[in-house]
């Protein structure tokens, strides 16, 4: 199999997703703004694969696969840390995981049946509104902007999830 850029990139992502762990852990003066940084620079990858893939003719089964991949891994790892460090309740990150294995699972349940289920638009908005509420936390921030962030985070995945259901119930019949 023949690797596309767009494929390279979002092998690159996954291979960022320990370097942000580790620079979120380390102690030093700007430890967690090196975080943010490569943090930045992997969430943005996301949006240059994409672009890649569709406008270079490089959309691929392995691209389907590992960019989707990508993006539950990088959220999830931080949040992670999040909830390890206290900015971020437990219980929002449960919520999270589960909506990111229920939306997988109903694809997987499409795609047995012959339907493949794109992003939605509201899925993305949930992706970029994560994004950015992880990078203020990555910043010396208010409390109510911690508060905000994960109310953000909260509100977009539960809204997301029911609207990859409800417009896709039909999958179930």
């Amino acid at each position: 199999m023949k690797l596309t850029t767009a494929s390279k990139i979002t092998i690159l992502r996954v291979l960022l997703i320990p370097v942000v762990i580790v620079l979120m852990y380390l102690d030093f003066e700007w430890h967690m703004y090196c975080a943010l940084a490569v943090f930045v620079i992997a969430s943005a990858s996301d949006f240059v694969d994409g672009y890649i893939a569709r406008h270079c003719n490089q959309v691929s089964n392995f691209g389907k696969f590992l960019d989707p991949l990508a993006d539950k891994l990088l959220v999830i790892s931080v949040m992670l840390v999040f909830v390890d460090t206290g900015l971020f309740p437990a219980w929002v990150a449960i919520i999270v995981v589960a909506r990111e294995l229920a939306v997988t699972g109903l694809r997987l349940v499409a795609v047995e049946g012959g339907k493949v289920i794109a992003a939605a638009w509201y899925g993305k908005i949930k992706t970029a509104s994560t994004m950015v509420c992880f990078i203020l936390l990555m910043l010396p921030v208010p409390e109510w902007t911690v508060t905000a962030c994960w109310i953000v985070v909260l509100a977009t995945t539960v809204y997301s999830g029911i609207e990859y259901f409800v417009k896709n119930a039909s999958v179930f019949k």
